[in-house]
Parts: C-alpha cells; sequence; structure tokens
C-alpha cells in the first residue's frame, strides 16, 4: 500500500508501535541534537510525533509535515504548539534557508530513491544546519495493524554507503555516523549531516 493510505489507516493505533520503533534508535537520536532551544526544527515524516513532540518539549519550534492527515491529527492532539502540514518531504512546501535542523526517522524506507529528498532538505536548510535522518535495515516490509487488518507499506532497502553518496553528491559533509547493532549485524544507520 502506497505511504499515504497506509498510514491513514493505521494511525489510530500506530501510538502502540512506539516502544518497539524506540528500539531502533536505542535512545541515540536526542543526544546527536545537542541544545535545541529556540531552533526551528522540521520533523519530516513526522507520523503522530514521536519525535517532533520531544523536541517541542525541549523548547524546539518544530514543524511537522507528514502525508497522512490521520498521522498528524493524532499529533496534533498531542502538542498544540508544534505547526502540521499535510505534505510530500520530496517536494517541501517551505522558503529556502528555513530550518536549523530537519530530522527525518524511519522515512526514506519509504522512498525507492531519496535523492529528491535529500536535495529539498538541503533547499529548505540554513546555511550550517543540519540534516539528521536514519536508515532501518529492512528488507521486507512489516506487517502493520489497522482499523481493516494487516496491511504491508510499500518500502524500499538502502545501503548504508549509498545514504551516505548521496548525501555527499549534494554537498552536504557528514559529521556523524552512528550505527544501531544487533549482534554483528546493523538494524539502523544515523547520520547527521550539515549544509
Amino acid at each position: 500500500m502506497p505511504s499515504r493510505t497506509g498510514y491513514d489507516l493505521a494511525a489510530a493505533g500506530y501510538d502502540k508501535k512506539e516502544k518497539y520503533l524506540n528500539s531502533f534508535e536505542q535512545n541515540k537520536i536526542l543526544p546527536l541534537l545537542g541544545d535545541i532551544r529556540g531552533l526551528k526544527i522540521l520533523d519530516a515524516g513526522a507520523g503522530t510525533g514521536r519525535l517532533a513532540v520531544e523536541l517541542s518539549r525541549q523548547g524546539a519550534k518544530v514543524f511537522a509535515l507528514d502525508v497522512s492527515e490521520e498521522m498528524l491529527k493524532v499529533l496534533s492532539s498531542k502538542d498544540k504548539k508544534i505547526k502540521t502540514v499535510i505534505g510530500d518531504v520530496e517536494e517541501l512546501p517551505f522558503e529556502e534557508n528555513f530550518f536549523d535542523w530537519i530530522v527525518s526517522a524511519f522515512v526514506i524506507v519509504h522512498l525507492k530513491d531519496p535523492t529528491r529528498f535529500f536535495d529539498e532538505v538541503y533547499r529548505v536548510l540554513k546555511d550550517g544546519g543540519r540534516f539528521l535522518l536514519t536508515n532501518i535495515n529492512q528488507k521486507e516490509p512489516p506487517e502493520v495493524d489497522t482499523r481493516e487488518g494487516k496491511i504491508k507499506i510499500e518500502s524500499y532497502y538502502h545501503r548504508p554507503e549509498k545514504v551516505r553518496e548521496i548525501l555527499e553528491s549534494l554537498a552536504f559533509t557528514i559529521e556523524k555516523e552512528v550505527f544501531v547493532k544487533e549482534g554483528e549485524n546493523w538494524i539502523n544507520q544515523i547520520i547527521v549531516a550539515k549544509k
């Protein structure tokens, strides 16, 4: 199923997966951001606000973008300060040089080729702004519980070196790269890239 349709169906029960989703990051994301008070941050592919709400709690001015209106409705009920925007990460509806940070977790797995998204991130980041993204090691889309039963949402696998290569080809500088592992296998690549 395409992302918009699938996540609209999954929105009502999506927060039940929060612990599972957090396990892919093992508390490594927020420390990479540092002090974000007063900074303008976009959570691209924000879903029900797993990251956006925490960023807002820490004092950032948060914008939450997602293709799923239903996911954003759930997010809005949690924090009224967060500005929600229905939109596509490949066509970000923001002006150039607008954000200090852009964070994006569990998003590129839904893009066949993340190049257009990364290019848009570069455009809307301020000079010196940073982009934190995650790339989960998922070769098969998992089943998602929805009000209409179990579904699978369209997903793609991205090799870590390919993700780095695309970012660098667009003039990003890779500042940090962290791998979350289970034994010898990587389960999540977390990158901080600077414009």
